[in-house]
């Protein structure tokens, strides 16, 4: 750990994977009892999302900067903390200083020549980024553009609240500071425009479509599978979490499978670590038997199978990472992209440089509803939306007629 003074503190990771914190150890800096204590209360909270490696990873990471916060610049204990310190915190989360700030995502810990996980030295607690279009044209990220969003922040009131809240019932402490704030709202943007759903228009879906089937037919080993990906992800809304292995969830072929009345399902574990029951349409089942007859399969799953739903193409066994899937698909996109400008549709190919694997989604869902008149309730259950709220924000029929009566409006 590198440390001069408190405003130029440079911390180190510590916390690695959900496995290792029976395991971890502080670092030789932090020796007081006041650290352990602090560190093995924190590890005991975070123990406590080991159902959902998503969750885990979010808890993990606001858990680890305001404890390094918590120490390195207000000096105390997370037991200590007032209303007051909260909210100092938050300010600095906002506007961190530089020695804390990244431009780019890398790993907490690696494996040393001995086999030994250590701390990355290049990791930062906080990540300036660029978009995806500006990394293309070689646009850089860089420190003084660090912004910290909206929806980040809600993040911090949400996991540091759950802590105390923690503490609270195990008697640690006896009141929540964040309960204290009494203008949270303060902190975020009064905004009564509803959030766009970010989603591929149907000329980007279309191109993206064709572009897949030529590559299917072009180069057949390598991309099936890329069609086959980006049917389900459309077709089914999945997230592209529910797609890769797991420790505790493997999607396999036999997700697929026929009930009594021969209505064909899906079934997966998505957020929260929650199963749920998609239908599927023929044209996913259209395109399961196309990429099974390809890797030599039985046109549909039995029950027992145990083959994966998305293979590796070298090696055995299924994907399991969502850097592999966002690659095939962003290559896919690329290629849309190109054909795009290719046909002058200049304002389409600019847009789709921008899109994420996770528009794919939107993108199914906002069809199915606005496109083919599918019940609301319907999507919502194929979703995983805990509120039908939440999927009529993709319902864009007012959208379109508020528009096209205020296209008339004349002076």
């Amino acid at each position: 750990m590198t440390k001069t003074t408190k405003n130029t503190t440079r911390p180190t990771p510590l916390f690695d994977t959900l496995a290792s914190l029976n395991t971890l150890t502080l670092p030789t800096d932090y020796q007081t009892e006041q650290h352990q204590s602090d560190f093995e209360k924190v590890i005991d909270f975070l123990k406590q999302y080991n159902g959902s490696e998503g969750t885990f990873r979010a808890y993990r990471r606001e858990m680890e900067r305001l404890l390094q916060w918590t120490w390195l610049i207000a000096e105390k204990s997370v037991f200590t903390l007032e209303r007051q310190d909260i909210e100092q915190y938050i300010l600095f989360c906002q506007k961190p200083m530089s020695a804390w700030i990244g431009t780019k995502i890398v790993p907490r810990f690696i494996t040393n020549k001995q086999e030994q996980r250590v701390p990355n030295p290049k990791w930062r607690m906080f990540v300036a980024t660029t978009s995806k279009s500006d990394v293309k044209y070689g646009i850089k990220a860089e420190k003084k553009h660090y912004r910290l969003s909206d929806k980040s922040l809600r993040e911090i009131f949400t996991v540091v609240s759950s802590f105390y809240t923690y503490l609270v019932n195990e008697d640690s402490i006896k009141v929540n500071p964040i309960s204290l704030i009494r203008q949270k709202s303060k902190y975020f943007k009064r905004n009564q425009i509803s959030k766009q759903v970010m989603k591929l228009s149907e000329k980007q879906w279309r191109h993206c479509l064709t572009v897949a089937e030529k590559l299917a037919e072009d180069k057949p080993k390598q991309h099936e599978r890329t069609l086959f990906i980006l049917n389900i992800l459309y077709l089914l809304y999945l997230r592209i979490s529910e797609l890769v292995a797991k420790p505790k969830w493997e999607p396999l072929m036999s997700h697929f499978f026929q009930d009594s009345q021969e209505f064909w399902w899906f079934i997966t574990t998505g957020k929260g670590n929650k199963e749920r029951l998609i239908s599927v349409s023929d044209t996913m089942l259209a395109a399961l038997r196309r990429y099974r007859l390809h890797l030599g399969l039985p046109a549909l799953p039995l029950r027992n199978e145990t083959f994966p739903l998305i293979p590796k193409i070298r090696g055995e066994g299924a994907v399991n990472s969502e850097r592999d899937i966002r690659k095939i698909i962003q290559f896919c996109f690329d290629q849309a992209v190109s054909e795009l400008r290719k046909k002058n549709l200049t304002d389409e190919a600019d847009s789709l440089e921008y899109a994420t694997v996770h528009w794919l989604r939107h993108t199914g869902i906002s069809d199915d509803i606005n496109k083919r008149g599918r019940p609301i309730a319907h999507v919502r259950d194929d979703a995983g939306h805990t509120s039908i709220l939440t999927t009529d924000r993709y319902n864009d029929v007012e959208l379109k007629e508020r528009y096209l009566s205020g296209k008339l409006k004349q002076t």
